[in-house]
């Protein structure tokens, strides 16, 4: 019998602290710095975001998203066999966040790791639960995206510090005989690094280097167009689909006009793209769980639907996930 891996229950968390676009300017100019509700939302779509309280960590967050997926999955914990947390967030250096995580919903015994592949991670870590539930290594995992990037912004930096929020989504991903992943394509280029990163470390109880966000704006949405398309059209390929296919594409919520061009590439209307970005900004490795929550939650995604999922992030990083829910 052939084994696949199939998303049998979603889950999602956001900060109860709402930023609107009103509030971050209020918050720049204390620090002299201008900027405007229409200025970011003409360029990125987004009029709001959330972010946590001093204290509250990516693996806290996870904890909760991961008990509703378990939940809308009528899973229990010491059934889960696979934890996979994408975070560019970590709760510490180490140990991962998804051993903080596994004690934290009360489980044991089950492997568990992080992926860093910063706003593709969730992808990844679809492809490699994927992977390891195919070749029986795993039969229910968690997958889960949090972030906490608040913490990582330079407010004097009006470009980048308006477009990131907090929050974390899950899946639960379940062995199955009816196919639910159909196809994964990932991939990576480190020669461009440089264009989106947080360049600081830990060394000798010191921060060196700069431990705030950077960003090429304008290099970052030119590469992220073109390899967008690219993965998009290859996990049809390999999946045997066409762009007719797709009831729903629920990309990586970075900005409106990334999602707008990747829609028109594929001839989706808008009406066919989950999008949150407007109420969450970029939540990284977070946004594509959180967005695929929502519109399961909102009626919009249901199941036997066929999702295609896509992110690009830091690294440079991108991928794709085609699936039946």
């Amino acid at each position: 019998m052939t084994r696949y891996a199939r998303i049998s229950g979603t889950g999602s968390y956001l900060p109860p602290l709402r930023l609107t676009n009103a509030d971050m300017v209020e918050r720049l100019a204390a620090g002299g710095v201008e900027t405007s509700d229409e200025w970011i939302v003409e360029r990125t779509g987004i009029r709001a975001r959330h972010f946590v309280a001093d204290g509250v960590f990516a693996s806290d967050m996870a904890a909760e998203a991961c008990r509703k997926a378990m939940d809308a999955a009528g899973v229990d914990g010491n059934e889960i066999d696979l934890i996979i947390v994408a975070t560019s967030t970590p709760d510490m250096v180490f140990p991962s966040t998804a051993a903080i995580l596994q004690h934290k919903l009360g489980i044991s015994g089950c492997p568990v790791f992080d992926v860093q592949a910063v706003c593709s991670g969730f992808i990844y870590g679809l492809t490699v639960a994927d992977a390891m539930i195919r070749t029986g290594t795993a039969k229910k995992a968690l997958v889960v995206g949090a972030e906490v990037f608040s913490r990582l912004l330079d407010f004097s930096d009006r470009t980048t510090c308006v477009l990131f929020g907090d929050g974390a989504g899950a899946v639960v991903l379940e062995a199955s005989d009816v196919p639910g992943i159909l196809a994964t394509d990932i991939h990576a280029d480190g020669k461009h690094a440089g264009i989106l990163c947080v360049p600081g470390h830990v060394s000798g109880g010191k921060v060196l280097g700069d431990p705030l966000l950077k960003m090429d704006g304008q290099a970052v949405f030119k590469l992220a167009v073109g390899v967008l398309e690219d993965t998009a059209r290859a996990v049809l390929t390999k999946a045997g689909r066409s762009e007719a296919d797709i009831d729903w594409l629920i990309p990586h919520q970075a900005n409106i006009r990334i999602m707008q061009s990747t829609a028109r590439k594929l001839k989706l209307p808008m009406d066919k793209v989950v999008v949150t970005v407007d109420e969450q900004g970029n939540t990284s490795a977070a946004s594509i769980p959180l967005a695929l929550d929502h519109a399961v939650r909102a009626g919009q995604v249901k199941k036997g639907d066929t999702l295609l999922l896509e992110g690009v992030g830091g690294g440079f990083t991108w991928g794709a996930v085609l699936l039946d829910l």
